[in-house]
């Protein structure tokens, strides 16, 4: 039979947020002599920590070894707690901050790179003209594979992403539909397609294309258009998801490519690029904002999350906003 803690008498009265944040350290540096020199106590003192909170919540935390400590199931289980702790407890001040001056504080946005100009850069140009001094931190992140670490331990406050499969999402995760966008071919408008009225995407099976990798939405869109024409997908020339290289490549009128609808919208003065008349399968692509469940966010970040509902709400296909928790 599973021995039942007292919260009160263990927990409630002993259990410090000092213990454990020495225990966080301890398994991010991986030893105990490595955390306490982190920590500037000896290490007995880290050792007797440790010990006590073992006894506290009745179960081994850490395995010891001669390569450095590791957690157990257990120790793991309160790594994840703790680390919700810590992060509630830095939301709590933040929010506390913010009540005082509203307009300070730090957002962490990932963000898929093809929205990064689409969408993030004019809401950030926007939003830190109102909010000046808020900080924004922007990461790179690829959402094919619908994990988003970085948003699960909490190092990204909100992520905007294009998801294929948005339903496959963690359950720990809100998903919210900012609107629907869809899939195009384009090419520079030195490109001698780019003159055409009306073309078959058979005619284009000969020519150099640039697509993300296999299993992504622009090279899946691509290759079922082919396929639905009885041919095979062409030769890729260039795999990659760098926008920036897509768009050199365009421009020299030799390549074609895929990219959503709005990106070409948005851009296609300033990269010189052509949507071309080519039928694709219809399937709307969600653009997307996601952020963690159970989360308390902080004001400034419920702040810039309105800023890109009211920016994208006349975007794609749809402009009504839609909301899921999955």
């Amino acid at each position: 039979m599973a021995r039942k803690i007292d919260w009160e008498s263990q927990i409630g009265r002993r259990l410090k947020l000092r213990d454990l944040h020495v225990f966080v350290t301890i398994v991010q540096r991986g030893s105990m002599a490595k955390a306490a020199e982190h920590l500037g106590v000896s290490q007995p003192a880290v050792s007797e920590i440790i010990a006590d909170l073992e006894h506290a919540v009745g179960v081994r935390l850490l395995d010891r070894g001669p390569q450095g400590v590791t957690p157990t199931m257990y120790g793991q289980e309160m790594i994840e707690r703790s680390r919700a702790a810590f992060d509630e407890l830095k939301q709590g001040i933040t929010a506390i901050e913010a009540l005082a001056d509203p307009t300070v504080g730090t957002v962490r946005i990932g963000c898929a790179q093809s929205l990064m100009s689409t969408v993030l850069s004019p809401v950030i140009e926007r939003f830190s003209l109102q909010y000046r001094g808020v900080r924004l931190h922007v990461q790179d992140v690829v959402t094919s594979t619908l994990d988003l670490p970085e948003l699960r331990e909490r190092s990204l406050d909100v992520v905007l992403a294009r998801l294929v499969r948005p339903l496959d999402v963690s359950e720990d995760m809100n998903v919210e539909v900012l609107f629907n966008d869809e899939m195009v071919v384009a090419a520079g408008r030195q490109s001698p397609w780019a003159q055409r009225d009306q073309i078959d995407i058979a005619e284009l099976v000969d020519e150099p294309w640039i697509l993300t990798r296999p299993g992504t939405w622009n090279h899946t869109t691509v290759a079922d258009a082919f396929r639905a024409r009885g041919l095979d997908l062409p030769t890729v020339c260039v795999t990659t998801f760098s926008v920036d290289i897509r768009n050199d490549l365009l421009a020299t009128g030799r390549f074609l490519t895929a990219f959503p609808r709005s990106f070409v919208n948005v851009h296609a003065d300033r990269f010189s690029l052509k949507i071309l008349p080519v039928k694709l399968p219809a399937r709307p692509w969600p653009v997307e904002i996601i952020t963690l469940k159970n989360r308390t966010l902080n004001p400034v970040v419920q702040r810039f999350i309105d800023h890109v509902r009211a920016f994208t709400s006349t975007m794609g296909a749809g402009s009504t906003v839609e909301k899921r928790a999955v």
